[in-house]
């Protein structure tokens, strides 16, 4: 069986087990409440540095795959782009997020709601392959803004802020 004929064979596989397991084209397993925790993220935003208040970057926010997945297209006027890929993880009850980047930076984040507020941690390799956990917080603001603060932890314990910012929705957006 050639490699085409073994792709269309799984895709119709997992096609019949969704039918099989009664979900329709009408409800998706992503229309349950979880799957919606980080909707105020979604739209087209103008992204502010909040220490300078300068236009950091663009940011584009969809909700893809019949409503699974949050994707994140964001770019700066300086060259540096990135993405983001955002699911809840029904099985463990986490939410997931990978970026990639421009830079070759791969961070993997996970967590959830927190008193409103999106809160995903991970770790990246830092100098010396020495693990530098991360946390990222996405926090609903006024008139509709997200503010997102990204902030590292050091050797200390202590955590410092990587990249502190307001999303504004552009009009129309």
């Amino acid at each position: 069986m050639s490699r085409l004929n073994v792709r269309a064979a799984v895709l119709l596989g997992a096609a019949g087990l969704v039918c099989a397991q009664g979900v329709s084209a009408a409800t998706t397993p992503c229309d349950s409440p979880r799957y919606h925790d980080f909707d105020f993220w979604v739209g087209d935003w103008d992204v502010y540095g909040n220490a300078q208040g300068k236009l950091a970057g663009t940011n584009h926010v969809t909700r893809e795959h019949g409503g699974c997945v949050i994707h994140e297209h964001y770019e700066t006027t300086r060259g540096y782009d990135g993405e983001s890929l955002n699911t809840y993880d029904g099985a463990r009850d986490v939410w997931h997020q990978t970026w990639v980047d421009s830079s070759g930076l791969l961070l993997v984040l996970e967590g959830g709601l927190r008193g409103g507020k999106m809160v995903l941690e991970g770790k990246i390799q830092g100098p010396g392959g020495k693990a530098v956990p991360q946390r990222i917080t996405w926090s609903p603001g006024p008139q509709g803004s997200v503010r997102q603060l990204w902030e590292q932890q050091g050797g200390d314990g202590k955590w410092t802020t990587v990249f502190d910012g307001t999303y504004v929705k552009k009009k129309g957006g």
